[in-house]
């Protein structure tokens, strides 16, 4: 009855509760919009590291992983079809990707087949020519496609457009690379160039090379062996305690080990710093909202002292006839317990709203990032998470209720040996 009571006192005195739900909803839209941004941005950094470099968990040689910079193809992976044969039988869920790198020279050659110059490239290397791999699309070549096409012949190769220009190739024109095999010996293959990408970072733009794995095996005496191994989680989104779990369980298969050629699984959080990076996007989040408390604490502690002013007669009369400060100061937080939860509904719905409108239409920032097209996406999309729909309920209302409590703290100190002299005044 006392809920009831109070319910309808909110909704027939409007000027005490519309001002509040608004402050807290526009607050709670800000919190659950702002949420949903920065994991877009945060999964599009996850997703850029992880195609490029290192998975979502990614397996090397014991060895290779304390050289990794090296790149040392006698560290390698041997016998991946046995390994990759374990990992699908193992983790079904998982999209498992062999992958080569490796160093070189190209040599380009003049009209005549003398060689014109030569220079230092970075080799990658991923399954372009099988039917069911989707690396391609993973590194966003088409994309990155300055001229020419894509791989679809054995022997084919795609270079970086820095080095392209620098040594005037064109697509269809045949060059020869020079490397050393996983042995040490010396290799020479003669490539012919499909077509010109741009990355979007100077290290590689300067030069680098993307083969097919099958060639990149042929060419460096590599057969059945592989730099390191890739794995990629359901819908390519990333889930650390998912990707932990996994690595935890193929680890422990080698952890009485001693030989420098185990396989060790690395999860994305473990390399390039990217676990600090996660745990500082977490503690931006937290500190919104811990602001967001503390702002609207005090815009509604403000509000709650004008209201409790203009009902100053209203308490004055409660106590006079012989209710208690406590029953007030109750019926107080529970009125902003009501406010913080409807103004928070509502803010969580536009937040929502507009955050599902983002992830499906995204912002696009590519304009101002025109020489970048492979390793980021130029568009952000929200991410809708589950924490979205209760995220702003926790600022919404405990700085209702917090404004309120800090407000109503003047019952206590009203006399009721005063309260006739005031009313009579």
């Amino acid at each position: 009855m006392m809920t009831q009571f109070l319910w309808k006192g909110i909704i027939r005195d409007k000027r005490r509760s519309l001002l509040p739900c608004i402050v807290v909803a526009i607050g709670v839209f800000f919190l659950v919009f702002l949420h949903g941004l920065i994991g877009g941005m945060e999964n599009n950094m996850i997703s850029m590291t992880a195609n490029f470099e290192t998975g979502h968990v990614k397996i090397m040689t014991r060895a290779y992983s304390e050289n990794v910079e090296q790149k040392p193809l006698d560290l390698a992976l041997l016998n991946i079809d046995v390994l990759l044969s374990d990992l699908e039988k193992e983790y079904p869920e998982v999209d498992w990707n062999p992958r080569i790198s490796f160093g070189g020279l190209l040599d380009i050659p003049d009209s005549t087949g003398e060689t014109m110059a030569q220079g230092p490239v970075s080799g990658m290397a991923y399954h372009l020519l099988t039917a069911e791999s989707n690396e391609a699309q993973r590194m966003g070549l088409e994309k990155a496609l300055v001229t020419g096409r894509l791989i679809r012949r054995p022997l084919e190769v795609l270079i970086s457009a820095d080095f392209a220009e620098r040594f005037n190739v064109q697509p269809e024109d045949t060059l020869t690379f020079f490397g050393s095999t996983m042995y040490g010996s010396m290799t020479f293959t003669n490539l012919s160039v499909a077509g010109i990408v741009r990355f979007g970072t100077a290290a590689l733009d300067r030069g680098a090379i993307i083969l097919d794995l099958g060639d990149a095996q042929q060419i460096l005496d590599m057969e059945n062996a592989a730099s390191e191994v890739l794995g990629f989680l359901p819908k390519e989104l990333y889930n650390d305690k998912q990707a932990e779990s996994i690595k935890t369980s193929f680890n422990n298969r080698y952890k009485d080990s001693v030989d420098e050629y185990t396989p060790v699984m690395l999860q994305l959080s473990d390399q390039n710093f990217m676990g600090d990076m996660l745990e500082y996007m977490g503690s931006v989040t937290t500190i919104m909202i811990f602001l967001l408390i503390l702002v609207l604490s005090i815009v509604l502690w403000n509000t709650g002292i004008l209201g409790g002013i203009r009902r100053y007669n209203e308490f004055g009369v409660r106590l006079a006839l012989g209710e208690e400060k406590k029953n007030i100061y109750r019926s107080l937080l529970t009125e902003s317990l009501f406010i913080g939860i409807t103004g928070s509904c509502f803010g969580t719905l536009l937040g929502l709203c507009l955050s599902f409108y983002i992830s499906r239409y995204g912002i696009d920032y590519g304009p101002m990032m025109k020489n970048v097209s492979m390793m980021i996406d130029p568009v952000i999309r929200s991410q809708i998470t589950p924490a979205m729909y209760v995220i702003g309920f926790i600022p919404g209302v405990l700085s209702m209720l917090t404004g309120t409590a800090l407000a109503g703290i003047g019952i206590y100190k009203r006399k009721t040996a005063t309260l006739f002299k005031e009313l009579e005044g």
